[in-house]
């Protein structure tokens, strides 16, 4: 019988590794249908190949080179299958050399290897409580026309063997204490390197004094838990006992990091395990540990910081092993579970940014920075950032080369169970839903978890793609030491209880396998508990290092607590027309729009050269082209940023012809150093602002600059705002210039068209409601009103000598109102941004009997309103646009400027119970000494109203309420 099969065959010298292949009925034919290189170096090619009878045709060189012809001959099958040419079992039995068989039982024997391949993790040994027999059909040879006592040969020995016997081999292999899921993976190539891998990994013993190593990394961790619980009974530390192996896992990344030249890991990890990691790896002073366990502060005393919880300390040093340094960086964390995911991946895309700026040329900048991250079994399952995070891994300006996942599967989370955590077979089941490979590894082998460790990180270091390693341990407390976890998990904590811990259990089979003694380990017991001893007494008069602002941040200070500076942020105004005109300049290859190049481009050119005053976008490109002639890097990340929300930005043109992006901004010299990245974000909120703000704390040379579609959009990103941008720098002393652009206005768009939430900013910050605000607040929110105002903004974010969050609302009519432009002489040099802007119609200000505070676009409706009541004489509309810091002693001046006003109104569009009105209220009576009446829309349970004319309405009611009892 003739039989047609198919084949993707990897040639290297001296080998074929066939590990994807069909059979079909009848056919003659032989042909090289596909050619290309794997990124392994493999080269592969799609092989049809004849079998008759014993005999194969082969192609040229689609076989081992030093024993099959070049040319097209019949070879004998059964003779290369078990020639005395170099045939690795090992690699056999892993898919990687499955010989073309024709017998019917050959045929499945192979189908059984590769169901094994590809099942086999279903029946590992992989939970660390107990063995469970779990049922997988397609691991039952009958599947595949084989009975346990059929013969057949195995390559390399001729020798029969049983059936029974290739599946006691295959349980070894693929169903012990550690398993791979690779079959998911999309390409051929993947797979056959895992492969490769794992039988490497799998056939490699570690050494002696390798396993010494790690028993007492796993015992040293465990001695520490037991001096804190010893020390302090009623702390809660969230202790790593029951998961010890993830510090052989760590430290396994670390050392095979210097060994693959990565200069730097960025870590993003939970509570679980924490300290332990801290201080029995990351150099952390156990002292600042003891402190924060003593009720003290992590920071030298006359830093004013809040501090955070113990859980939650943070590590910056260098480790080496075999090779160079490698800088290791644990980022601090929120509670919020899974935030720091993306906070993390932003820090290492930008260190990747910031070493590609000195990389070597033509080397792989996301090779020399690692984002490892950890996570919980339960919290990976259920937090939706981390399905964001995966969508956005492979992503253009947002891919790092590939994160390592640990995930510290304690098999329930607080109280809930794995099978009421998570609809899926496995708690990393998100990560397959983007083609990642997945580890499962059970922790009680911590031989295995080093495996696990360096398979993973070369699959990421080869393939630049995430990669998952699912470590299954135990809590051995509750939530915190504080609870008791037999309350709802019974059998469970028996069975934990009635078991000794993975550096116990592994420390005992070491002793009887004579590679340790019992005195060794009770003297690195000893050692931790002396140490920590030491430590513990000087926790109290320990003085923590000053150990922020340095590095990139170095030319950095801390604010000033006394006054609200100003900063002259003009540009000359040659530069500033020359930016504007090669903003909109392309090559004559690029074809742009035509209504472009009618309304953007060439409007833009007659602005500058007829003096025309400027709108937002022209402000806006030229302050980005000043910062990128003075050296700083921007960051524009949003959806649809490139374009913008309006159409009004461009600052990326897309040729007609073959729809390349084109930056202008990047081309305003030859030799320009720093660029602008415009990144049209993924359709995600809280994943893409935790990664700006990741980008944004690694350098205070970077702008960077997160906009909303509309501003009503930042609430799905609501935990990154509370919990980094809002109190990250009160917490951890970590300085950010991120920049939100979020639209605002009420025109008639909805309830979520129109409002960005003013007051849940303002109420957010931490401007005193009696007393002067000062420079060091924890974020600025501004509502400009001009483009100069806007221009000036951007500009001071990074020209000021310290960094901290701006939040903007930003504009939506205003981008194109006429009255909303500015001259280039309002943004030349001397010129700065104006927190208060007095009103310019006003000559006499002693015939003003009514002043009027407003802040964003309502002003130009209220202007336009009190010019149509002739009321310009004696109604001045004064601008708030800067709320916080709130500028007091500004607004006492202009209050004083008008000495025959006795009335005084706040204007907004927002309802009573939103907008700014509750916050400057206070404020304006307790510091500025002036009682305002309300003039703006009623309490609404939503921003805005949904209904057109009752849009027109409010509008309408809000104005005549504003110009109503006017003395």
């Amino acid at each position: 019988m003739m039989q047609l099969i198919v084949i993707t065959i990897a040639q290297r010298p001296g080998y074929v590794f066939v590990f994807d292949f069909f059979f079909i009925s009848d056919g003659y034919y032989a042909d090289v249908m596909n050619y290309s290189r794997l990124a392994s170096g493999v080269f592969t090619r799609r092989i049809a190949l004849t079998c008759r009878s014993n005999h194969l045709l082969y192609g040229n060189r689609v076989c081992r080179t030093t024993r099959v012809p070049e040319t097209s001959t019949a070879v004998d099958c059964r003779q290369f299958a078990t020639s005395s040419a170099k045939v690795d079992k090992g690699r056999f039995i892993c898919g990687l050399e499955l010989a073309a068989f024709n017998h019917a039982e050959d045929q499945g024997v192979a189908r059984l290897i590769e169901a094994y391949r590809v099942y086999g993790h279903r029946k590992a040994n992989i939970n660390s409580l107990q063995e469970i027999e779990a049922e997988c059909p397609e691991l039952n040879p009958s599947n595949y026309g084989l009975s346990r006592d059929t013969e057949i040969t195995l390559p390399g020995d001729g020798q029969p063997v049983a059936v029974s016997k290739l599946v006691e081999i295959l349980e070894k292999v693929f169903c012990g204490t550690i398993s791979v899921e690779s079959g998911h993976l999309e390409t051929a190539s993947e797979r056959e390197f895992l492969s490769q891998a794992f039988m490497d990994e799998k056939m490699s013993l570690p050494t002696d004094d390798k396993r010494r190593e790690m028993a007492k990394l796993m015992i040293q961790s465990e001695a520490f838990d037991h001096f804190a619980h010893t020390k302090f009974k009623t702390v809660k530390r969230y202790s790593g006992e029951g998961a010890e192996s993830a510090a052989v896992f760590s430290e396994e990344i670390f050392r095979a990091a210097t060994l693959s030249n990565i200069d730097d890991v960025i870590i993003g990890m939970p509570h679980r395990g924490r300290q332990n990691l801290l201080a029995m790896q990351l150099k952390l002073q156990p002292e600042i540990i003891f402190r924060k366990m003593k009720g003290l502060s992590e920071f030298p005393d006359h830093v004013p910081a809040t501090g955070d919880v113990l859980s939650h300390l943070t590590s910056s040093c260098d480790l080496q092993f075999d090779g160079p340094k490698v800088h290791v960086t644990m980022l601090p964390c929120p509670s919020h579970l899974e935030a720091i995911n993306a906070v993390a991946m932003g820090k290492c895309f930008a260190r990747q940014k910031s070493l590609s700026k000195t990389k070597i040329e033509g080397q792989d900048a996301t090779n020399k920075a690692l984002c490892f991250l950890m996570h919980g079994d339960a919290a990976i399952a259920g937090q939706g950032i981390v399905a964001e995070c995966f969508n956005m891994s492979n992503l253009p300006h947002f891919a790092v080369g590939g994160t390592v996942h640990l995930i510290v599967n304690n098999q329930l989370g607080f109280t809930t169970p794995w099978f009421r955590a998570r609809s899926s077979r496995y708690t990393s089941d998100i990560a397959k839903s983007v083609g990642c490979p997945v580890l499962h590894v059970n922790g009680y082998y911590p031989e295995d978890v080093a495996r696990a460790a360096r398979i993973a990180l070369k699959y990421r270091n080869t393939f630049r793609r995430d990669v998952v390693v699912d470590m299954n341990c135990y809590r051995k407390w509750g939530h915190n030491e504080m609870d008791d976890p037999s309350f709802t998990q019974p059998l469970m904590y028996r069975n934990i209880e009635s078991r000794p811990s993975p550096p116990e259990s592994y420390a005992s089979h070491l002793v009887s396998s004579g590679i340790l003694s019992p005195d060794e380990v009770a003297r690195w017991k000893s050692d931790v508990q002396d140490s920590l001893n030491r430590h513990l007494k000087n926790a109290e008069s320990f003085q923590p290092a000053p150990n922020y602002l340095d590095g990139h941040w170095s030319g950095m200070k801390l604010p000033s607590v006394s006054e609200i500076s100003s900063w002259d942020t003009g540009y000359p105004a040659e530069n500033l027309n020359y930016i504007a005109i090669k903003s909109v300049e392309v090559p004559e290859s690029h074809i742009m729009h035509s209504r472009l190049e009618k309304m953007y481009a060439d409007a833009r050119r007659e602005k500058i050269t007829t003096r025309v005053p400027v709108d937002w976008a022209t402000a806006e490109a030229v302050s980005f082209g000043s910062l990128l002639q003075q050296g700083y890097d921007i960051r524009i990340c949003g959806q649809d940023v490139g374009r913008g929300t309006f159409s009004q930005r461009h600052v990326s043109v897309t040729c007609q012809d073959s729809e390349k992006s084109y930056i202008p901004l990047n081309h305003l010299s030859d030799n320009q150093t720093a660029q602008i990245e415009v990144v049209n974000s993924l359709l995600t909120e809280e994943a893409v602002l935790g990664f700006e703000y990741g980008v944004s704390v690694e350098n205070p040379n970077r702008l960077v600059i997160w906009e909303a579609q509309f501003g009503d959009f930042f609430n799905g990103a609501q935990i990154i705002i509370d919990t980094f941008l809002a109190s990250g720098e009160a917490k951890w002393l970590l300085q950010s210039g991120l920049v939100l652009l979020l639209p605002h206005g009420y025109d008639g768009m909805g309830p979520e068209h129109s409002s960005c939430r003013i007051e849940r900013f303002l109420q957010m910050t931490d401007s005193k409601e009696n007393g002067i605000d000062s420079d060091c607040v924890n974020f600025h929110f501004c509502h400009p009103t001009t483009p100069a105002q806007y221009f000036h903004l951007l500009r001071r974010q990074m020209v000021r000598n310290y960094r901290k969050p701006l939040v903007v609302a930003s504009p939506k009519t205003l981008l194109r109102l006429p009255a909303a432009t500015s001259a280039i002489t309002d943004i030349a040099p001397g010129t700065s941004f104006q927190p208060v802007l007095s009103d310019p119609a006003i000559i006499d200000k002693t015939k003003v009997k009514t002043v009027m505070f407003c802040s964003g676009k309502h002003y130009y409706t209220l202007k336009e309103e009190c010019q149509r009541l002739k009321l310009s004489e004696s109604v001045a509309i004064v601008r708030l646009e800067e709320l916080c810091p709130f500028p007091a002693e500004l607004l006492r001046k202009e209050v004083a400027s008008f000495a025959n006003a006795s009335s005084f109104v706040w204007a907004q569009e927002e309802p009573r119970n939103m907008g700014a009105w509750n916050f400057v209220n206070t404020r304006f009576e307790n510091i500025v000494g002036v009682k305002l009446r309300y003039a703006g829309r009623p309490v609404l349970p939503a921003p805005a109203v949904g209904i057109g004319f009752m849009h027109k309405n409010q509008t309408e009611e809000i104005l005549a309420e504003a110009f109503q009892q006017l003395p």
